[in-house]
């Protein structure tokens, strides 16, 4: 049989396998769109017509002042090519850099450091306007704006909110129960309290909660909803982009933050999204490297897009290296405390918490198929979160993989995991 060489990002690098050519039934990769060559143009002519609001220039007054909204180092945003475009085109529209910061979403993400900040906008934007974490556990850095009809208390963060414009940045991708990144979740739950968060992240639990699902959806018609409330009586403004596995740009949407948004939605379903022939006995796949695969946070969101390509039974070999371990000491202790996905789906029913909530969106796939770790992670911390197994080479994980699923199985490849969605065609 003749073999193939594969090359998947694994952490800041790469990792090298064979594979029978034979027994590969699909190679799932993002759509082969044309990238866009011209970034600067594309910028400016998307704030400049954009969807659904006036351009920028007809909304921003000499003197005005503006708040940018930018991603933390787990979501690749290219934020550093284009911050600078938009705050020279400030300057231009007549904001100086003094009336103008940007608020760096966490969630609840840990604290960025100021290299980190730099790197995320640019050396030279860091320098000359201010820039501050959204810090979820800072209590007195969120303001009251109302309670969703769901209940959720929506607090946002200081820095937001006595500004004359708001500009949420970020790229745009599916979410396991959010349905897709970007747009309202900049601000909730990027740069919301985290009771804010807690709250809404406890719909999660509920099965119209899912990945490309917007209507009916009760996370993302609570943020939209708690959005909306913060947003009576503001100006706000939506930049996002959409980036290809290489991190190049295909697309920019900007506008009324909820009507580009479901536009550039529709883009990513375009983008993302792959059909394959059938469930795979076997799936490999790469998150895509760093930071998609920076720890087990953000690893979980490639399991639950590999998981739409293995059979029930099957078995996912996930390349995952988690420079970071975790990511979540809660997580941890979530899984070491109750041992089973439905111990811990009980608790979170009486009582969701942050980071709980992520041992059980690690567990969930879990119960579909076998997943088998290439990753640097703790071998017993690995074991205790479930996973089949925790190894170094792509070869240990293919070797334990067949005990399972036989010498020849089917097999499904992810290069991009983290942003391929598979579909049975």
């Amino acid at each position: 049989m003749a073999k193939e060489t594969y090359t998947f990002a694994y952490g800041r690098g790469t990792k090298t396998f064979e594979y029978e050519a034979d027994d590969i039934l699909k190679v799932v990769r993002t759509e082969n769109l044309p990238v866009l060559e011209d970034v600067r143009g594309a910028v400016l002519d998307a704030i400049r017509h954009p969807i659904g609001t006036k351009p920028l220039e007809g909304i921003i007054r000499p003197g005005d002042t503006v708040a940018f909204i930018c991603n933390d180092p787990t979501r690749v945003a290219n934020s550093e090519i284009f911050m600078p475009i938009l705050v020279e085109e400030m300057n231009r529209l007549g904001v100086p850099d003094e009336n103008m910061r940007i608020v760096f979403a966490l969630g609840t993400h840990r604290a960025m450091t100021p290299e980190e900040m730099a790197s995320e906008v640019g050396e030279d934007v860091a320098r000359r306007i201010r820039h501050y974490n959204s810090i979820s556990t800072v209590d007195e850095d969120f303001v009251y704006f109302g309670t969703t009809s769901r209940g959720t208390p929506v607090r946002i963060n200081k820095h937001l909110c006595d500004v004359d414009h708001v500009i949420l940045t970020g790229t745009i991708v599916h979410h396991y129960f959010s349905g897709y990144g970007g747009g309202r979740k900049a601000i909730l739950p990027g740069c919301a309290a985290m009771e804010t968060v807690r709250k809404n992240h406890s719909f999660m639990l509920e099965p119209s909660a899912g990945l490309g699902i917007t209507i009916g959806n009760p996370c993302y018609e609570d943020q939209m909803e708690g959005v909306s409330l913060f947003a009576r009586g503001r100006s706000l403004f939506l930049f996002n982009a959409i980036l290809n596995a290489k991190h190049e740009f295909l697309s920019i949407f900007a506008g009324d933050w909820r009507l580009a948004h479901n536009e550039a939605c529709r883009f990513v379903d375009r983008a993302y999204g792959c059909v394959i022939p059938k469930e795979a006995d076997l799936v490999i796949a790469s998150c895509g490297g760093y930071p998609k695969d920076i720890n087990v946070y953000q690893m979980q969101k490639t399991m639950d897009n590999a998981a739409c390509a293995v059979r029930e039974g099957g078995v996912v070999v996930l390349l995952a290296d988690c420079e970071e371990g975790s990511g979540s000491a809660k997580l941890e202790e979530t899984f070491r405390r109750l041992v089973t996905p439905e111990a811990i789906r009980k608790e979170l029913e009486e009582n969701f918490q942050i980071g709980a909530n992520k041992a059980y969106a690690v567990s969930r796939p879990q119960s579909k198929a076998r997943f088998i770790l290439v990753t640097r992670l703790d071998r017993e911390l690995a074991k205790s979160m479930l996973f089949t197994a925790a190894v170094d080479t792509v070869e240990e994980a293919l070797a334990i993989a067949k005990t399972y699923v036989g010498d020849r199985p089917s097999v499904i490849l992810m290069p991009e995991g983290s942003l391929t969605v598979p579909r049975v065609g």
